[in-house]
Order: C-alpha cells, then sequence, then structure tokens
C-alpha cells in the first residue's frame, strides 16, 4: 500500500478501519512485552533470593518498590494469559487498545493479531525505538535515513515479514537530556510522520522539563505538534503550570498511568512523588478549566504482572470500572469523558 491508502483511517494489527469504528480506547498499554531493559540483580542476599522466585500474590506483597529486581513480573508473555487479562477492558465497554511496545522490549505482531481475533478489540501497535537500554548494540552505525525507512515500513509494509503493520510510531523512548541517539531516532520518526501521516507517541524522560524539550525538537523538524502524543504526564509533572505552554503547541495530553500508585516504584522511578488516581483527576479537570479537553488522552500503562487482576492488580479494566465512575461523580460531563476515551483518541490514531 501507498501512503495515500492510509489517509483518514486508522491502522490496526487486523487492517484499517475507520475512527468511528475505533471505540473507547485506552490510548498506552503493552499486551505483549519484556522489559529485561529495566532488570537489576539485587545488591543484597534476600533480594537475589526474591528474584528466582515464581511470581505469587505473596510475593508480590514483598515486591512493592522493587519491581526492577524480578524479571519474570517485568514480562508479560503468555498470549493465553493476556487474552483473559485485556478481555477486562472490552467487559467494561472499551473497543481499543494501543499497544506502546515498540523495538528492543518484545513486540510480537503475531502475537498481538491473536489477541486481536481472540477478543475482538481494535489493537494499534507500535514501531521505532524504546530506550537506549534497549537499543541494538550497533545503534551508534544506524543511520537516522535507515531508522526512517524501518519505520515507515513497519507502518505501510508490515512487520518483518509478518505482514502485519503498525499504527503509530512508538513509544519512542526518551532520556533528559536527550542523547544523540535519540535525538536521532526522534528525528528519522519525524520523517516516517511526513512520509506517512502517523502519528508519534513519546515517552519523555524522566524531567518535568523533559516533554517540552522533546516537542520542541519535533518541531524543528517539522513534525505536526498536532499529530504528536505526548505520553506520561502524570508521571512527570507535579507543577500544572508547566502544562499549558504543552497544550497550547496542540499536543496530545497523555495521562497514561492510571493505577499505578507511589509506593509500587519506591517513589523515585517516574515523578519525585508518583500521583495517584485522585490526583491524575486533578490533573485532568486542570486541563479541561484551561481548554484542553480535546487533548486529552488516558490510559493505565500496564507493562508488568502485578498489574494484572490474578496478582490482585487493578488491569486493563481499571479506567472504565473506576476512574470514569469517579470523574462522572465529581463533575466532569460525559460529553468530556466520552472525548477523553473516544473522540480524541480516534482523532489522534488517524493518519493525517
Amino acid at each position: 500500500m501507498t501512503s495515500d491508502n492510509f489517509k483518514g483511517k486508522i491502522n490496526t494489527v487486523l487492517g484499517l478501519i475507520s475512527p468511528s469504528t475505533l471505540g473507547a480506547t485506552s490510548m498506552h498499554e503493552h499486551l505483549l512485552s519484556s522489559l529485561d531493559c529495566y532488570f537489576k540483580v539485587p545488591s543484597e542476599a534476600s533480594g537475589r533470593f526474591l528474584m528466582h522466585q515464581d511470581l505469587s500474590l505473596e510475593l508480590i506483597g514483598k515486591l512493592p518498590g522493587k519491581w526492577l529486581h524480578h524479571s519474570d513480573s517485568m514480562s508479560l508473555s503468555d498470549i493465553s494469559v493476556a487474552i483473559d487479562e485485556v478481555m477486562s477492558w472490552k467487559l467494561e465497554g472499551g473497543g481499543a487498545i494501543v499497544d506502546a511496545t515498540s523495538i528492543g522490549i518484545g513486540r510480537d505482531p503475531l502475537g498481538l493479531a491473536k489477541i486481536a481475533r481472540a477478543t475482538g478489540i481494535n489493537l494499534i501497535m507500535g514501531c521505532g525505538y524504546y530506550l537506549p537500554s534497549s537499543h541494538p548494540p550497533d545503534m551508534d552505525q544506524i543511520s537516522e535515513s535507515i531508522i526512517r525507512d524501518q519505520i515507515i515500513s513497519d507502518l505501510t509494509l508490515g512487520v518483518e515479514e509478518t505482514g502485519i503493520r503498525s499504527g503509530i510510531i512508538g513509544e519512542i523512548g526518551c532520556e533528559y537530556p536527550l542523547t544523540e541517539n535519540i535525538e536521532k531516532i526522534l528525528r528519522a520518526s519525524v520523517g516516517a510522520q511526513l512520509s506517512t501521516g502517523a502519528p508519534i507517541l513519546i515517552h519523555p524522560g524522566h524531567s518535568p522539563d523533559a516533554p517540552l524539550e522533546v516537542i520542541q525538537l519535533l518541531i524543528q523538524a517539522g513534525a505536526d505538534p498536532e499529530n504528536v502524543i505526548m505520553g506520561h504526564l502524570d508521571a512527570r509533572i507535579i507543577d500544572y503550570s508547566i502544562l499549558p505552554e504543552l497544550g497550547d503547541l496542540g499536543v496530545f495530553l497523555e495521562l497514561d498511568t492510571f493505577g499505578i500508585e507511589d509506593t509500587e516504584f519506591g517513589g523515585s522511578h517516574m515523578a519525585s512523588t508518583m500521583p495517584n488516581d485522585s490526583q491524575r483527576i486533578e490533573m485532568i479537570q486542570f486541563l479541561i478549566s484551561r481548554g484542553y479537553v480535546d487533548q486529552i488522552l488516558i490510559a493505565q500503562d500496564v507493562c508488568d504482572q502485578w498489574r494484572y487482576t490474578r496478582f490482585g492488580g487493578k488491569n486493563y479494566g481499571h479506567i472504565l470500572r473506576s476512574i470514569v465512575p469517579r470523574m462522572l461523580n465529581i463533575g466532569v460531563s460525559k460529553t468530556d469523558v466520552d472525548k477523553m476515551l473516544v473522540a480524541n483518541p480516534a482523532h489522534a490514531l488517524t493518519f493525517k
């Protein structure tokens, strides 16, 4: 297919669909992935003992703040389990999920297609590169043009020989400050966007200044800011006064860690203080009050087995099951909720 075939459509792992058929969408999840790039061997003997234990409810209770030290918990690899867990989104009324898994962290086109067929959920798959710790060893030698052409191929032809196409560029993993290789990948992503019209999804570095740094580079490279999704804002920004500068640029503003509490990350992995869901809702109310409701996207970033219901987690259905009723109860209008879950994702995922 040429890039013109994608204009005005959304590219799922099972093919092109009309934006009107997308449904309520969780915009940043991981259905099949492996975050081994984060794994760290504990220094203490007791921690090394825990890292070899099979994941269980009992073990989960001993892991808060130490999730980086248990590789099994960071792997979402069982397709049958994924189908069972992902069904919670559909059973709560959801229609689509963005799997933001990019190259280097276990992206699985054939597995995602199986999940889509089994669940009937519209699944949108990512492409491009994640954080440097997951990059191929020869990333320094890979040119911007090669990365650009690889992204374009994933979007228009399919990943390798699978014929299964990505529908979003990202999540593109960034550190703060940006490194030379990350800047190269970002520029390549812009080149792919200009060629295809695909949206770009950003994983910004761990600083409140990181999102603006990234978007400024993207715009300088020629990106359409209204076709860029800035992820993890709820896990990066505590001072809301930073948000209007991003909002005024027209980017989509993604709050995508609903269901994660600070104790699960030891309070240091993302924001200096990881927010709770009430604070995430407060951020949404702030954005709505400033006129940015048409740019808000939400998700849960399920990327570890301890988020699964079988291990006591809130899982993929959390937003529809718990967050939407809470927002409605405190006065967020149903119209605005529908924009965040249906209209905005349909706009954000449509090839321009």
